[in-house]
């Protein structure tokens, strides 16, 4: 499968990276051949192939859920670089600056 030069720039604007012009084209290069290949799985036959599954058994290392206090607002807030009131006070992220 191909992928073309506009899907590469999209991808790498949703993981916010900036991209060469070299790093495009390497990429668009990988990308495909990892499609490709996996296209190339999908044709594979495996009605007969059983799930895998761990041949070692294993134990169970969770414990019980057991409802316990939770702490104080200010117990949580105590380290906090900055609170308002009892609240967490973080950079504005949407909006602008303030």
């Amino acid at each position: 499968m191909k992928i073309n030069r506009k899907t590469v720039e999209h991808i790498a604007r949703l993981a916010a990276l900036e991209l060469s012009e070299e790093e495009v084209e390497r990429f668009q290069n990988q990308l495909g051949r990892i499609l490709e290949y996996i296209d190339k799985l999908q044709e594979l036959d495996l009605s007969g192939v059983e799930p895998y599954q761990h041949r070692i058994p294993r134990k169970q290392l969770y414990r019980e859920d057991q409802p316990e206090e939770s702490c104080t607002v200010d117990a949580c807030l105590q380290n906090a670089p900055e609170r308002e009131d009892r609240y967490f006070k973080v950079p504005r992220v949407l909006g602008g600056e303030t």
